[in-house]
């Protein structure tokens, strides 16, 4: 199996256990406020749906995704608020059918990319593989939405070392939508997966460090849980100083979670 087909494999199974808590919804459950203000569960779905297109187009039609997010650049949260428009009118049984259909579509979609071809993307072109990992990133954070409104504690897997590659790679993301200039020390980052097994990345010797529980730094990098409810430890100034402004997703960093708003430390 290929690593592209261990990303696609994650990124299917990942939404396959989200569908299965929404597919047991009421219809009034679809209208429930999420922590994220101002989106109900509905829109959180929806968000998804947008965003799977939007990459199942980047993969297919190179000149039609340019089109479709020229723009978008000049508003981020506009654009995005903007897309939840085009499902307004959806039942949940319709909005559900979308969601499947894309997530299976944008599957089929990355994994025809010809081998070594980028597809084009929001900032910069990317690597159908780190595209599924934008992707595994989105269903996270926005599933961790749907969840906490709900009431449901999540079951991590190691499925979610794709995310952790993710915001590894992004790591300067969180400087960058505050206007600052990113560090150029580099960092260590040691986490241990769900399964136990130790996660390592950047140098060996690097004085600033990041540690804890995997499952505890996608919380910090998709910003669904505030660095004080989770057993994330930097070890350095500026390492400490991260653990404030992480964020793997580019735009607008918005508020983010408070202290103590969540249970502490899901692992």
């Amino acid at each position: 199996m290929s690593e592209l087909d261990e990303v696609l494999r994650a990124l299917t199974e990942e939404g396959e256990e989200l569908d299965r808590v929404v597919a047991g919804l009421e219809p009034s459950q679809w209208n429930l406020p999420t922590p994220a203000p101002g989106w109900t569960i509905a829109d959180q779905v929806a968000h998804l749906t947008f965003i799977f297109g939007l990459a199942r187009t980047a993969a297919e039609d190179a000149e039609t995704f340019k089109a479709l997010v020229a723009g978008a650049e000049k508003d981020f949260n506009g654009a995005v608020n903007a897309a939840l428009g085009l499902f307004a009118g959806d039942s949940p049984e319709t909005l559900l059918a979308k969601w499947r259909g894309e997530r299976a579509d944008v599957v089929t979609a990355l994994a025809a990319v010809p081998a070594g071809q980028v597809v084009p993307w929001l900032v910069n072109p990317l690597p159908p593989v780190i595209l599924a990992c934008a992707g595994i990133m989105e269903q996270f954070a926005h599933g961790q939405d749907i969840l906490d409104a709900l009431g449901v504690r999540r079951r991590y897997t190691d499925r979610i070392k794709h995310l952790v590659v993710f915001a590894v790679l992004t790591k300067d993301f969180g400087y960058l939508s505050r206007g600052l200039t990113p560090p150029a020390t580099e960092f260590r980052f040691e986490l241990t997966a769900p399964s136990g097994e130790l996660w390592a990345f950047g140098p060996e010797d690097a004085t600033q460090r990041i540690t804890g529980p995997a499952a505890d730094f996608c919380l910090l990098a998709t910003r669904r849980r505030h660095r004080d409810d989770l057993a994330v430890v930097a070890t350095g100034e500026e390492a400490d100083h991260w653990l404030d402004i992480a964020q793997c997703y580019r735009g607008p960093a918005g508020e983010g979670r408070r202290p103590g708003q969540f249970a502490v430390a899901q692992v």
